[in-house]
């Protein structure tokens, strides 16, 4: 055979050669992609294997152990270093009042209280408060009493949808708190890490005052 013609130009001439040629071709291209993968397919499958049986193993050992007040209740348990303090009350504890919005620290669902401060539970580690007294909305009423903010809430309509409603009502109970309820341009200034997409802002200003202005404890 010539060097330099190609091995199609030796192919049958017509269209019948043609046609065979290009289903031997198919034919080669489809057996070796198949080869191929069959050759690589048993290596991925193995490494991942191993990868999920080493982030098991990591998962057990890297284990620490905490002792939350949540509540009013002690609580020891054992989290992964890398747990936050969100994922520790929804995922474990089932206290799913508090929300988990956009997880990034800017919507304020999350908020909780770690020893009275208003926290943003996305954005801390469950160790970090090992030994902490945490308050979430499931632990502000009273038993079957609702706490004030809680009461004014449902009097103002300032929860609509009420996703938010539980971050709103613990930053509301810090702001009264902290001593940054005196204005209504106080208010939305130290509530503005809430974020309300119903708009009620107007109600949970409300709210706000009532309980500020009524002197009761919060």
């Amino acid at each position: 055979m010539p060097q330099d013609k190609l091995p199609d130009q030796h192919l049958p001439e017509g269209e019948g050669g043609q046609a065979q040629h290009s289903d031997a071709r198919r034919t080669f291209l489809k057996q070796s992609s198949l080869l191929t993968a069959l050759a690589l397919a048993p290596t991925a499958a193995i490494k991942a294997a191993e990868l999920k049986f080493e982030e098991k193993v990591a998962a057990v050992f890297e284990q620490v152990k905490v002792t939350l007040n949540i509540n009013g209740k002690k609580q020891k348990l054992s989290v992964e270093p890398r747990t936050t303090l969100l994922d520790l009350l929804r995922e474990q504890l089932h206290l799913t009042g508090t929300k988990k919005g956009c997880d990034y620290g800017q919507c304020g669902a999350c908020t909780v209280h770690v020893e009275g401060q208003r926290v943003l539970s996305c954005l801390t580690l469950a160790p970090m408060v090992d030994g902490k007294e945490i308050t979430t909305i499931e632990g502000l009423a009273d038993g079957d009493k609702l706490h004030p903010m809680q009461e004014a809430f449902i009097k103002h309509d300032g929860f609509q949808c009420g996703y938010c409603t539980p971050g709103q009502i613990m930053s509301a109970v810090a702001c009264i708190k902290e001593g940054h309820a005196d204005s209504d341009d106080e208010i939305r200034e130290y509530m503005s890490g809430n974020i309300c997409r119903c708009g009620a802002y107007p109600n949970i200003v409300n709210a706000i005052k009532e309980v500020k202005n009524g002197g009761q404890k919060v």
